[in-house]
């Protein structure tokens, strides 16, 4: 297997690299995809320790996970691009805008942070210790919990109960060391004190309703990313680019366009 990580491609225009957050791979971005597609050319990326990306021992980092989107964007000719991050994904971008500042156009960060408090560091140990302990379905299930809404949950309990059933029946799921290494970069990731560096436009975005990356760590991100924009969902979670789809690809497409 090659060292970079797999990805598709889809769409033309300026490039965009979509990074996934834990647990998923690129595919996930498809919903996003159709609108981008028309602006961008989309590089849906599976990061470091699943899908067809390399699968090695922890931990990672979200330097090292950065490192690896860089040298995707070299093999592949690109000098610079724009970049949307969600969750571990966004952690990711913004260890992308500090190493590599020149092969960032625009940045968008969703539902992300810059630092774990001692909450979500529990959080993502609990992940870790209950993933190797009970089944794929029972630990979707879990997931699920923590990133969609009550409400959105009432609406779509045949989903959500799909999702379990799709994870149990999963032939090739993510291995366990690819899983607890993306949780070891959850967990350790620290921008803080270099935020400031950060030169590229940047949108933050951030469902009001998230408790797994609470409102406090987009406005921290937004408090201290020079001339970044913070926009609420109020409607949603964690997940708030899939609860308020057409409303979250309007906002961020127009941002990626430079359209002010």
């Amino acid at each position: 297997m090659s060292d970079l990580l797999h990805f598709t491609k889809r769409g033309q225009g300026a490039p965009l690299m979509l990074i996934m957050g834990l647990g998923a791979d690129g595919s996930v971005w498809e919903e996003h995809v159709k609108a981008y597609e028309q602006h961008f050319t989309c590089y849906l990326i599976d990061n470091r320790g699943i899908g067809q990306s390399p699968i090695t021992e922890g931990p990672y980092t979200t330097a090292m996970m950065a490192d690896d989107v860089a040298a995707l964007m070299d093999s592949e000719g690109i000098a610079q691009a724009h970049v949307a991050g969600l969750s571990m994904g966004g952690a990711i971008a913004q260890e992308l805008a500090l190493r590599h500042p020149a092969k960032v156009d625009r940045l968008v960060l969703i539902s992300t942070w810059a630092k774990c408090d001692n909450y979500m560091k529990r959080v993502f140990g609990h992940f870790k210790d209950m993933r190797a302990k009970v089944g794929l379905d029972e630990f979707m299930q879990l997931l699920l919990l923590w990133i969609w809404t009550p409400a959105w949950m009432e609406e779509h309990d045949d989903d959500m109960a799909q999702a379990c059933r799709d994870a149990a029946a999963n032939e090739t799921p993510q291995p366990q060391v690819g899983f607890d290494g993306q949780c070891d970069a959850c967990i350790n990731h620290d921008a803080v004190d270099r935020l400031g560096q950060i030169a590229a436009p940047t949108l933050i975005t951030v469902g009001t309703l998230d408790i797994f990356t609470p409102l406090a760590c987009s406005e921290f991100l937004h408090a201290h990313i020079p001339g970044s924009e913070l926009q609420l969902f109020t409607k949603s979670g964690h997940v708030h680019h899939w609860e308020e789809l057409e409303a979250f690809n309007s906002a961020t497409t127009h941002f990626l366009l430079g359209n002010e």
